[in-house]
């Protein structure tokens, strides 16, 4: 029997699943995978809105003390899956395993929600400055995605409220390596050109998020509640100037932030953005969570310009993970 303290990570063999799975024994944690398809990374195999099974999963493992809520139903899901799929998984999956994790001593419950909650909060329109993300932003959600993660961060809120139970909600940025899905920005540029700008503004490396599951986990014990923007550290200053500059030139902003990263784009052939509607700003979680993120633009430059890897070691060893086992576009299991 492991003495390590035991986390259960749900959405074990989706992207973000997996890369806990590979990497918590490294910090000292033992991790128990769950998810509804079968994987080397997962241990039970089943769906988190059946509250039979989450109840056995609790019951077979008492010592459980963390668990990181990672499964979900994405926005890639939308076209393929009905609103009540959504809410079966996303809000009634979510307080299934709140109510179960709540009954059995954990020290921390921590939710992996996205920027995405934002929604049309993120989209000022064409000739309007950029928008500065950050935890104060209130969510707009433009699609059942979105609805139903704000929805179910306010569960996680509510029963922290009643429990006492210690709870974080995670909002991520993009770390998935599947091409984009706007037809439009795969058009505009490459896909590394793409993902590269990205890390300025929208964009996380999945070792950075292994990094804050595990420091939100320790952090939740002291502090009871919070929500966090968890992305690369932006390139950018958030004054009136840069944001309109991001609407109407952006490659002014990224000389006048980094000027090294014009000649890397100019070797590599590379173009900068033609339009920034917004940019997320992880400041908080950096400072609160003691999470100092490592995969960065700046670091992204250096190594290119050095002919070496952007990416994790752990990026590349999750790949591709895909959202769908049928062909439904770039997020197709491949």
């Amino acid at each position: 029997m492991s003495l390590s303290p035991i986390v259960l990570v749900t959405g074990s063999a989706g992207h973000l699943g997996s890369a806990l799975m590979y990497s918590l024994s490294s910090y000292g944690y033992s991790p128990i995978g769950l998810d509804i398809l079968p994987c080397d990374t997962t241990n039970y195999v089943g769906s988190i809105s059946d509250r039979a099974f989450v109840a056995r999963v609790f019951a077979e493992n008492p010592t459980i003390r963390y668990v990181l809520h990672t499964a979900t139903l994405h926005k890639p899901h939308v076209g393929s899956h009905s609103k009540q799929d959504f809410a079966d998984t996303n809000i009634s999956g979510t307080l299934a395993l709140l109510e179960e994790a709540s009954s059995h001593s954990i020290q921390s419950f921590i939710f992996l929600s996205t920027t995405s909650a934002f929604g049309s909060a993120l989209s000022p329109k064409p000739g309007q400055a950029a928008a500065w993300i950050d935890e104060s932003v209130i969510p707009v959600p433009k699609n059942i995605y979105g609805a139903t993660k704000v929805a179910a961060e306010d569960l996680c809120y509510l029963v922290h409220m009643q429990t006492a139970m210690p709870t974080f909600v995670l909002r991520t940025s993009r770390f998935f390596p599947e091409e984009d899905d706007d037809e439009g920005r795969r058009a505009e540029m490459t896909d590394e050109n793409l993902k590269v700008c990205e890390l300025a503004y929208r964009r996380v490396d999945i070792a950075d998020v292994v990094e804050s599951c595990v420091r939100a986990m320790e952090r939740a014990r002291d502090v009871g509640w919070a929500k966090y923007v968890i992305s690369a550290p932006p390139l950018f200053t958030r004054d009136e100037k840069t944001l309109r500059q991001l609407d109407k030139n952006p490659a002014e902003a990224f000389r006048d932030a980094l000027p090294d990263c014009e000649a890397v784009f100019a070797k590599k052939g590379w173009r900068f953005l033609s339009r920034i509607d917004r940019v997320y700003d992880s400041s908080k979680a950096a400072r609160e969570l003691d999470w100092r993120p490592q995969y960065t633009f700046e670091r992204a430059i250096r190594k290119l310009a050095a002919g070496e890897e952007w990416r994790s070691a752990l990026a590349i060893r999750v790949g591709r993970r895909g959202y769908h086992p049928v062909s439904t576009g770039v997020y197709t299991v491949r």
